[in-house]
């Protein structure tokens, strides 16, 4: 033997890396908060009389409009 043991178990599988998460935590919450803001803009237009499409489109403007904003409030995670 040449005195170094592989453990299998820990062993990532081939072409995964389990420490990289898919979205970093700072984009996931930004997409959330500016995804719940486009939701309630959208649901008080509707609610307010307008037709479906221009609900639609107040709450894109909404959440696109809230993203960058929400990126400075929301700083970095250290």
């Amino acid at each position: 033997m040449s005195g170094s043991v592989r453990r299998a178990s820990s062993d990532p599988t081939p072409g995964t890396s389990p420490d990289v998460p898919f979205l970093p935590l700072h984009t996931t919450v930004v997409l959330l908060v500016a995804f719940v803001i486009g939701v309630v803009m959208g649901g008080l237009t509707f609610l307010s009389g307008a037709p479906v499409a221009g609900a639609v489109i107040a709450g894109l403007t909404g959440a696109g409009a809230a993203v960058p904003v929400l990126r400075l409030l929301i700083g970095p995670s250290r």
